[in-house]
């Protein structure tokens, strides 16, 4: 799949480069641009440890990421873009990824294609995943956008069909998105930190085909988009290993369906966006890992936000996230709702700072069992963070 991929970007290139009819182009004729950023943050919890750091006792500074992309437009309707970024989060991450690599070609304002190792346009936040400056939230939604599954949410490999059509004056607009490929989980993804913590590994993580589609209806009514997607995922498996490769065998995830619908408005200084989200028959199958380590799961997540410039440099602003697993017994890992008030200074045109304070209640959306041995159902997580973009 990702030979092919690349075999397709280079077309693409090679197309471009014909239409350009031989003429030599200069880097300012290409339209090269460098741009990036880099963060350090500080997390502290009253109570539980939280990404697999130890942020109960003192706080960690363990949380930090630089990020650089470059993309060029060799002509009008191409522009091939790849982006890198080295994370460090806690236990999980302290590492070099290849964000995502595209071509894009938009043929017209109806029709476009980008192709490559893609950002997945589930959602409303997952694209802006990988640009801290773009948001006012120190944390995203944990609920929707849990932190240690990131680099997994954020891309696959293949091609997404989008465009925009217009309705007419009274219907607005139509912005839509069709995807399929490859997707991956990265074997160190939040999803396997249980299994990981009891000796078992995916060396190469575990990966298969997914596809799916999203829509965002531009309202008449100034400043309101309405939106939904679908994402599909088929049954992926890979070899583990476990007991340092005493055992091995194969894990598979079984099919999922992850429906998501939102809204935003938008208006002068003031923003309004909520989000619901199922995801269901995400079971794990494997006979040598425990059973308390598998099964199915059915978590209805959502979250409701609102932001407010109060000064040219200072954004304030809330949300609600929670999240209900439905197959899991009652009790505080049944679900997990997290009141987050939040706070952004803007320094200058490249520096910023954020401040966050977060009310935990249960514990649905994971703690390491490492560093929690006597988990407690209730927490509250304060969340620092300084960046710079260039």
């Amino acid at each position: 799949m990702k030979r092919i991929l690349v075999r397709a970007i280079a077309l693409i290139v090679g197309v471009a480069g014909a239409a350009t009819c031989g003429v030599a182009q200069s880097l300012e004729d290409l339209n090269v641009q460098i741009h990036g950023y880099a963060t350090q943050g500080f997390v502290y919890t009253t109570q539980n440890n939280i990404f697999t750091m130890n942020t109960s006792n003192y706080g960690s500074p363990a949380w930090t990421e630089a990020v650089v992309g470059v993309s060029l437009q060799p002509t009008r309707g191409l522009r091939i873009g790849v982006q890198a970024r080295y994370e460090l989060l806690g236990n999980l991450y302290n590492q070099i990824t290849l964000d995502w690599a595209q071509a894009d070609y938009k043929l017209n304002d109806q029709v476009g294609i980008r192709v490559g190792k893609v950002k997945t346009p589930w959602g409303l936040f997952n694209e802006v995943q990988d640009i801290d400056p773009a948001y006012t939230w120190t944390l995203l939604p944990q609920s929707v956008y849990p932190l240690p599954s990131r680099n997994s949410y954020l891309t696959h490999y293949g091609p997404i069909i989008y465009g925009r059509s217009k309705l007419g004056h009274k219907l607005g607009k139509l912005e839509y998105d069709g995807w399929a490929g490859e997707g991956l989980y990265v074997k160190n993804d939040g999803v396997f930190l249980a299994e990981n913590e009891a000796g078992y590994s995916l060396p190469n993580g575990i990966q298969g085909w997914l596809y799916g589609a999203a829509l965002h209806w531009i309202t008449p009514f100034p400043g309101l988009m309405v939106g939904a997607s679908d994402l599909h995922t088929d049954r992926w498996s890979a070899p583990f290993t476990g007991q340092n490769g005493a055992i091995n065998g194969t894990q598979t995830l079984a099919g999922m369906s992850q429906p998501n619908y939102f809204a935003m408005f938008e208006k002068k200084k003031f923003m309004l966006a909520y989000e619901y989200c199922r995801n269901w028959s995400n079971t794990i199958n494997s006979p040598a890992i425990p059973a308390a380590l598998t099964g199915r799961t059915d978590p209805r997540e959502w979250y409701a936000m609102t932001t407010y410039k109060v000064t040219g440099k200072f954004t304030a602003g809330v949300y609600d996230s929670q999240i209900f697993d439905h197959d899991a017994p009652l009790g505080p890992a049944r679900y997990q709702k997290d009141w987050a008030i939040s706070g952004r200074y803007d320094i200058n045109p490249f520096l910023y700072v954020k401040a966050e304070q977060h009310f935990i209640q249960g514990t649905n959306l994971g703690y390491d069992a490492d560093l929690n041995p006597n988990l407690q159902p209730n927490t509250k997580l304060t969340a620092l963070k300084v960046g710079v973009s260039f």
